[in-house]
């Protein structure tokens, strides 16, 4: 049996429709569905069991439970979340008791971290996963600095030698786009919300750019498709002697521009974007690199070539969000 914390939210589903085409079947979600259509996302798939988080240390404490391996992907993941208490019971706390738990029970622990841990960038994105590197971090906001407390646990147990998962992984997810997002409004991917104008003919809108010698749109992140970073996860279950904590990106930077002229020529139109200011309340804050380092994650076996920005969001666009079901 395996638990995916998460398991109805973007990545988690993701995550859950590949091991169900992998024929794992034991599959049991943990989260919270609310009231919106978010539980489509896990309507085409069989579950062993779907349990809310309140519900989650009762069937940890069921006698007898056992579980192959727990994907930790639930969090609280709005980047502009102000609740830090609630932040932090539901990223670290949370996280610390269930890697208590895999350690007492010899499970296997994966789990999410993020690039937002990275900050400004200034550190470099290079998933050096010693504590006197995680250090050296500077996370912008509530949510990253949770993500970089637990990252920074997790290394100093392994560092001191305490006990452990049988495996442990983590993995940061850069900027990633894919189907079964739609439930996150305006945190959904640039992909997501550009298609929305630009289906109607309408032209999208990004940010200027406030810095020298960088263009308008010419902001870069490390765009990677969904697949991949399941990918990522397939391969750490495959690969149960790897442990650490990797980047899940594509290694490679791209422009917003470049983004944005992806999905028009996906609907087959010319790239129509207005440049608007960076909200004044942001600029300051405002990453204008984000490209993750994968040597490590390819020194410990993954071999897998990145998904291209323009395959993957003519996939993207004319597979889901252009379908009559956008749902995977």
């Amino acid at each position: 049996m395996i638990l995916v914390t998460g398991g109805a939210g973007f990545i988690g589903s993701n995550l859950v429709a590949a091991l169900e085409e992998r024929g794992e079947h034991e599959l049991v979600v943990c989260d919270r569905l609310g009231q919106d259509e978010k539980w489509r996302n896990l309507a085409k798939r069989e579950l062993a069991g779907l349990i809310a988080p309140e519900a989650l240390a009762g069937f940890l404490a069921e006698p007898g439970r056992e579980l192959d391996a727990i994907f930790h992907l639930g969090a609280a993941s709005s980047t502009t979340e102000r609740d830090a208490d609630f932040i932090i019971a539901s990223n670290l706390t949370l996280s610390l008791a269930l890697w208590d738990w895999c350690a007492a029970h010899g499970t296997r622990f994966l789990y999410a971290s993020s690039a937002a841990t990275y900050g400004d960038g200034k550190a470099g994105f290079e998933d050096d996963a010693r504590p006197a590197a995680l250090a050296k971090l500077a996370p912008l906001n509530a949510y990253g600095w949770s993500k970089h407390l637990f990252d920074r646990r997790v290394a100093r147990l392994v560092e001191s030698g305490a006990r452990t998962p049988p495996q442990w992984a983590g993995l940061k997810f850069f900027n990633a786009y894919g189907p079964n997002e739609y439930h996150k409004g305006a945190q959904r991917s640039v992909v997501a919300q550009i298609y929305e104008r630009a289906k109607d003919g309408k032209a999208c809108r990004l940010f200027r750019s406030h810095r020298d010698g960088i263009p308008d749109g010419g902001q870069k992140r490390d765009f990677v498709d969904v697949r991949d970073c399941v990918a990522h996860m397939l391969f750490l279950y495959d690969h149960p002697a790897v442990n650490g904590i990797f980047n899940s990106g594509t290694g490679r930077a791209r422009s917003f521009a470049d983004l944005a002229a992806a999905v028009y020529r996906a609907l087959g139109r010319e790239p129509a974007i207005k440049y608007v200011d960076t909200p004044r309340e942001i600029r300051d804050k405002y990453q204008y690199l984000t490209e993750a380092r994968m040597e490590r994650f390819k020194a410990a076996g993954y071999g897998g070539a990145p998904t291209p920005l323009e395959d993957g969001v003519q996939h993207y666009v004319q597979a889901y969000l252009g379908a009559a079901d956008p749902y995977r």
